[in-house]
Order: structure tokens, then C-alpha cells, then sequence
């Protein structure tokens, strides 16, 4: 499936009672189906939790703030700490950033856990993307849904211990850097 159906399908989705940062934001389909053909070779698929109200909720782009994509707007510190790490390890080209939920759970001004429903409706999403591809679950949420090695979330102090996890995580795949967080 192409980058642009992808987006068209997560678009015209209802995920619970999640804000849909796509359906009414072509800027945003745009954004996400270009990341999605950048990354199409990626070996590597980076899976949090959902998008945050300052993340991706804004800039269309998982673990990615709207300051990061064009200067201005909301800066958001997961992001800011997931992007550090993957420059450390020469590896954003070759890695997909994405979320089990994969529209934002919460307020403009405020996040939310996923429920259940929203898990599930969100697999869908998560599994075309996973195909061929190691996947490394960020947080609680992600490993409950992946399994495999837990690699802990950067906020709330995590940035040291998300550092190495992901380095741990990382290592099969991109086995010549290991980060200096």
C-alpha cells in the first residue's frame, strides 16, 4: 500500500475517542506520507505509546514536535530526547518512529492513556508498518501491546535509561554506534 493510501485510511479512521490530528489537516496527511516514503527502506520501527498533545498531535510526525520540523511552534521533550539519541546512533534515516495508538488520546492541552478499544483499533496501523522490520516498543503501553526488550520512555527522567535501551535495542540492527547518553 502506498504511503498516501496509508495516511488516507488513518485519516477517515475513528479510534475511540482520540482526536484525529489527520482527518481535517491535509498539511498533516502531507507531512505523514512524506515521512512514510522517506522511511519506506527503514529496518527499524521505534513504537511509543500515542502522540503527544505538543508532538504529533501537532506536527503529524510520531516522537517529532512542530519546533523540530520548522522552527516555531510547540517543542516537546519526548521528542527532543528520542531525536538526540537516534543522531548519536547515526540512525534517524533508518528508523520509523510511529505509535500504537496513532491519533492522539487527550486534549490540545493535555494527554491521556489509551483505552483498550483504542489499543486495538490501533494494531491495524501498527502491524502494516511492522512487517520486515525489528520493532522496538517504547514504554509500558507499546511492550504490553509488542513484547520483546522493554525500552523505557524518556519523559519523567527516562532520557539516560531510554538512551540505553534503545542502544541495546538498536545493536543487532545498527551494531557500529552506541550512544554516549
Amino acid at each position: 500500500m502506498t504511503p498516501r493510501v496509508f495516511v488516507d485510511r488513518l485519516a477517515s479512521a475513528e479510534i475511540g475517542e482520540t482526536f484525529n490530528q489527520y482527518a481535517k489537516s491535509p498539511q498533516l496527511r502531507r507531512r505523514l506520507a512524506g515521512y512514510l516514503a522517506a522511511r519506506h527502506d527503514a529496518s527499524v520501527l521505534i513504537v511509543g505509546e500515542a502522540p503527544g498533545y505538543r508532538g504529533a498531535r501537532v506536527s503529524g510526525i510520531p516522537f517529532t514536535s512542530e519546533r523540530q520540523l520548522t522552527g516555531s511552534g510547540p517543542a516537546e521533550a519526548t521528542a527532543t530526547i528520542v531525536h538526540a539519541a537516534l543522531a548519536e546512533l547515526h540512525a534517524e534515516e533508518r528508523v520509523l518512529l510511529w505509535n500504537v495508538v496513532p491519533t492522539h488520546p487527550g486534549t490540545a492541552t493535555s494527554n491521556r492513556r489509551p483505552t483498550r478499544a483504542e489499543i486495538d483499533a490501533g494494531r491495524a496501523f501498527l502491524a502494516e508498518l511492522s512487517n520486515h522490520r525489528l520493532v522496538v516498543p517504547v514504554g509500558r503501553v507499546a511492550h504490553a501491546v509488542i513484547g520483546g526488550d522493554y525500552v523505557r520512555h524518556p519523559s519523567h527522567g527516562g532520557a539516560k535509561p531510554f538512551c540505553a535501551g534503545l542502544a541495546r535495542a538498536l545493536g543487532a540492527a545498527i551494531p557500529d554506534r552506541v550512544p554516549r547518553c
